[in-house]
């Protein structure tokens, strides 16, 4: 084992990982870039600019949450949780605002309750998910999940990120129902790539998978930058301008041209703006738990999963598929949940597109501390780091999918009870746009079919737990009608 020398070194075992200094940074820079994306998205999902907007997010009494100061809050977040995950885990999975919690919280929760009342019950799902890392518990779910399982997690997580990268550029997009089909999604727009956006995200593609078949040192990084000046030089040659939901060939989220203000203050009166039980009265203990209870159950399974693909794809784990000192790494990842839902930019969670970095040669957190710098720096710079569309973004995804989708050459499909489970996490999981129900499903069906082969006594104690809880969150609404 190769020892490296230097208080960096050290601290974040840069050379005993096979890594180097500017590695570390660039995998850090990377994975930014290629999650840059949620400091635009959360404010959307979240926020709105007025509430007489037709499609503003208001909670029960009518209240909004401010588009600018959502973004804030959301880069502050990412940018704090990312730096502390790495100097405390020291693995280089960046963490931001998770997609499936915040849309819960728009479209679910928030009708029902306060703004500051929902993000108090976020805040609460952290304090369960902390306190179920610090006695172990959570520990011991994550090793007592079977290697094979853990594979299909990994290949599962590649489905699932290529998936968002073909979405989010518009290569797959929604059939409208309107066109009488059952058939839920196609190619580009009316079976063709008829936009110029999509356009630069094949380009991308194709220019980063020739970099990474060459062994070009920074790939990526290099792929998403001149992807970035394409798209700006046919942004500045054709006026796309932005999709805004009014115009299908436009960009995505961010439109590729040079900003006229590059700098501003951030608005952060959102932080502490939090009510920890306002919506235990508002709505009642029955209601206001069960919402704790789905909010902890993705969180608990989301970043267990994320983290399982994410080590296995870094060469972290060891021959039972295990990180080492995990237990250190859920219980910051369950602190971003806490400090998450107090500065209301919801819960924060480990990324799954921190697999671009990885794949960029990032090992260690000194590639944290980069990423959280850079988000940082993007609550002042937010003109700057928007010039960079998600379309140049978006191949990034497909490249690290396809490298992730290769951990089913650990899985054996010639056993049922394996095949069955492990294929159904890797298919639920782009299907359902959440990697907590394809980990769901395949507890349940590894559980059912290892019992009924005759297997029962392979079956950990904790599958078994696992399997039920699942079941109980697969069908929490009717429960929560029965009961409320």
């Amino acid at each position: 084992m190769a020892v490296g020398t230097g208080l960096l070194d050290t601290y974040f075992k840069i050379t005993e990982r096979g890594s180097t200094v500017s590695r570390e940074v660039r995998g850090g820079v990377v994975t930014f870039v290629a999650m840059a994306y949620i400091v635009v998205l959360n404010p959307l999902i979240l926020g709105s600019f007025s509430p007489e907007d037709a499609t503003a997010k208001v909670d029960v009494l009518g209240n909004i949450l401010p588009i600018n100061q959502v973004a804030a809050v959301t880069a502050l977040v990412a940018g704090l949780m990312s730096i502390v995950f790495g100097i405390i885990a020291n693995y280089p999975f960046a963490l931001a605002a998770g997609l499936g919690i915040n849309s819960l919280l728009a479209v679910t929760i928030a009708p029902q309750v306060t703004w500051p009342e929902a993000m108090g019950l976020v805040v609460i799902d952290g304090i369960i998910i902390v306190v179920l890392a610090l006695t172990g518990f959570r520990t011991a779910v994550f090793n007592a999940i079977p290697p094979e399982l853990k594979s299909a997690i990994a290949a599962g997580i590649g489905a699932f990120i290529a998936f968002i990268g073909l979405v989010d550029a518009g290569f797959v997009r929604r059939i409208p129902d309107a066109a009488g089909t059952t058939v839920p999604v196609g190619l580009g727009i009316d079976g063709s790539i008829a936009s110029w956006p999509t356009a630069v995200f094949v380009f991308g593609v194709l220019l980063m998978g020739v970099l990474v078949v060459r062994k070009v040192r920074g790939g990526l990084l290099i792929g998403i930058v001149i992807t970035t000046v394409v798209a700006a030089i046919v942004e500045a040659l054709t006026d796309v301008g932005p999709s805004m939901g009014t115009n299908p060939k436009g960009w995505n989220l961010s439109t590729p041209e040079v900003p006229g203000q590059v700098a501003g203050m951030p608005d952060l009166s959102l932080v502490g703006d939090v009510d920890l039980f306002g919506a235990f009265t508002r709505i009642g203990v029955i209601a206001a738990t069960l919402l704790v209870f789905t909010l902890v159950l993705a969180n608990f399974f989301d970043a267990m999963g994320t983290m399982t693909g994410l080590g296995k794809e870094a060469g972290l784990v060891d021959k039972d598929g295990n990180l080492p000192n995990v237990g250190r790494a859920l219980v910051v990842e369950g602190t971003g949940a806490i400090v998450g839902g107090a500065a209301s930019s919801s819960s924060n969670t480990v990324f799954v597109e921190s697999a671009s970095g990885i794949a960029d040669g990032a090992r260690t957190g000194l590639a944290n501390v980069v990423t959280g710098v850079l988000f940082l720096a993007a609550m002042f710079l937010t003109p700057l780091y928007e010039m960079v569309p998600i379309e140049a973004a978006a191949p990034a995804l497909i490249v690290v999918g396809a490298l992730m989708i290769g951990q089913v050459r650990d899985i054996d499909f010639s056993k049922f009870e394996v095949a069955l489970p492990a294929f159904l996490t890797i298919l639920v999981m782009p299907f359902t746009y959440s990697i907590a129900n394809g980990i769901g499903v395949g507890f349940i069906t590894w559980v059912v079919l290892h019992a009924a082969s005759g297997k029962i006594r392979t079956l950990h104690p904790l599958m078994w737990v696992v399997a039920a809880l699942f079941t109980a969150y697969f069908v929490v609404d009717p429960i929560t009608n029965v009961l409320t």
